[in-house]
C-alpha cells in the first residue's frame, strides 16, 4: 500500500511539473530567432495571439513592439503599427518606433534636473533638451523575456545601472505585454529602485488604423478626454502652464479628424509642426484606469480606446516622418503616416514642481498601465 502511495504521489509530482514546463512551452512557442547585435547576443521575436485572431510581435531588443494585427469591418486583418521587417532597422532607428522608452519618457529640458538637493546633467539628445531616456534609453537595450503571469502575455525585465545615461539609482524595470480575448493589447510597467531617482516610461508605438502605411492619418477621428494641454516653448519644453483646450485647436473633447486643424496659424501647432504635444487628461487618480482616447478610421472601420491610469497623454501626429525611413515590405514611411499616443506624466516633470511627481524612492514601486482596445464600429 505504501510503495503504490508513494508511485502515485511520484507520478502526480512529475505530472504537475511537466504540465507547467508545457504551459511555458506553449506561451514561449512563438519564439524565432530575429537577429544578431553587432557584439553577437541574440535577439528573438516572442508572438502573441488571442481567440479572436489577433497577433501581436514584440522583440527582446529595446522591448519593441514590431507588430499588431487588427481586424478591419470586412473581417481582414492587416498591421496597424509601423515598424521594420528586420533587426537592424531598429538597431538605426532614431524615431523609436514601436518602443519602450525611458528612464524618462519625453523631454527634460537642456537635460538637467533637482533631486535631493544634488543636480543631475543628462545627455542632450533633441535640440538643446533630453529626449526619451538619451541616446542608450530603454528603446537601446536588450531586456530578459520569459512567460508572464497571465495566460497570453510575455514578461521583459531589464535593470538599469546607477548613472546609466545620467539618472541616480539602480531601476530594475519590467514590462509585461498581454493580449487579451477581448482584442486588447494591454501593456503593464512595474519597477523599483535603490536610490531616489524619476520614472516615467512609455510607449512608442505609431499607429495606423487604416492597415496601409501609405496613407496618412490625417483622416483619423480623435478624441481626448483632456480639458487642457501643458504648452511648450519653441524647444518643445513645457511653460508651466496649463491652457485649456477650448476653443482652440487642441481641443479634441469632441471626434474631430486630425487633419482638420493640424496647418491652423495657432503658436503651438507652429513649435510642434502639428501636434507634439501634452494633454492634460480628466479624472486622473493614481493607479486608476478609465479611457483617455479614443480613434476610428472610417475606411477600414477600425476603433481604438485607450485607457490608462497615467495624468497625460502625448499625442504626437508624425511630423517628422519624411520619407526618410524605410519600413515593412520596402515602404516609406512619408509625413504624418503614423500617430502616437503616450500615456505618461507631464514632459519636464522634474522641474515643475506642481506638475504630478515623478520621484521615485527606495522601497516605493512604480507602477502604470496602459490599454490599447480594438474593435469595429
Amino acid at each position: 500500500m505504501l510503495r503504490t502511495l508513494t508511485s502515485f504521489l511520484v507520478f502526480a509530482s512529475l505530472f504537475v511539473i511537466n504540465s507547467c514546463s508545457t504551459n511555458q512551452e506553449n506561451q514561449m512557442s512563438n519564439k524565432l530567432l530575429f537577429g544578431k547585435l553587432p557584439d553577437g547576443r541574440e535577439v528573438y521575436q516572442y508572438t502573441l495571439k488571442n481567440k479572436a485572431g489577433m497577433e501581436a510581435k514584440i522583440i527582446n531588443y529595446g522591448a519593441i513592439l514590431t507588430s499588431l494585427t487588427a481586424k478591419n469591418k470586412d473581417g481582414k486583418f492587416e498591421d496597424v503599427v509601423l515598424g521594420y521587417d528586420s533587426l537592424p532597422g531598429y538597431i538605426t532607428d532614431n524615431a523609436y518606433l514601436g518602443s519602450i522608452v525611458g528612464r524618462y519618457g519625453n523631454r527634460i529640458g537642456k537635460g538637467t534636473f533637482m533631486l535631493e538637493g544634488k543636480k543631475y546633467q543628462l545627455p542632450i539628445n533633441d535640440g538643446p533638451n533630453h529626449l526619451h531616456g538619451g541616446p542608450g534609453g530603454f528603446n537601446k537595450v536588450l531586456w530578459n523575456a520569459e512567460p508572464g503571469k497571465e495566460g497570453n502575455s510575455l514578461k521583459l525585465s531589464y535593470t538599469s545601472k546607477d548613472s546609466e545615461e545620467g539618472y541616480p539609482g539602480t531601476f530594475n524595470i519590467t514590462v509585461t505585454y498581454t493580449l487579451t480575448n477581448d482584442n486588447e493589447l494591454k501593456i503593464k510597467y512595474e519597477g523599483t529602485t535603490d536610490k531616489t531617482t524619476i520614472a516615467n516610461p512609455t510607449h512608442h508605438s505609431y499607429f495606423n488604423l487604416s492597415g496601409d502605411p501609405e496613407n496618412t492619418i490625417l483622416d483619423h477621428e480623435l478624441f481626448i478626454d483632456a480639458y487642457a494641454v501643458t504648452p511648450v516653448d519653441s524647444t518643445l519644453i513645457p511653460t508651466g502652464e496649463l491652457r485649456p483646450v477650448k476653443n482652440t485647436p487642441m481641443d479634441f473633447t469632441k471626434p474631430v479628424q486630425i487633419g482638420t486643424h493640424i496647418n491652423d496659424d495657432y503658436d503651438q501647432l507652429k513649435y510642434g509642426k502639428g501636434f507634439d504635444h501634452n494633454w492634460v487628461l480628466n479624472n486622473y487618480k493614481a493607479g486608476e484606469l478609465r479611457k483617455i482616447v479614443s480613434v476610428y478610421q472610417s475606411g477600414s472601420g477600425r476603433y481604438m480606446e485607450v485607457y490608462s491610469d497615467q495624468p497625460g497623454i502625448q499625442f504626437y501626429s508624425g511630423n517628422f516622418l519624411d520619407g526618410t525611413i524605410k519600413g515593412k515590405k520596402g515602404i516609406v514611411y512619408k509625413h504624418r503616416t503614423g500617430f502616437c499616443l503616450e500615456a505618461q506624466h507631464f514632459p519636464d516633470s522634474p522641474n515643475h514642481p506642481d506638475f504630478p511627481s515623478v520621484v521615485l524612492k527606495p522601497g516605493e514601486k512604480y507602477s502604470q498601465t496602459t490599454i490599447y482596445k480594438f474593435s469595429i464600429k
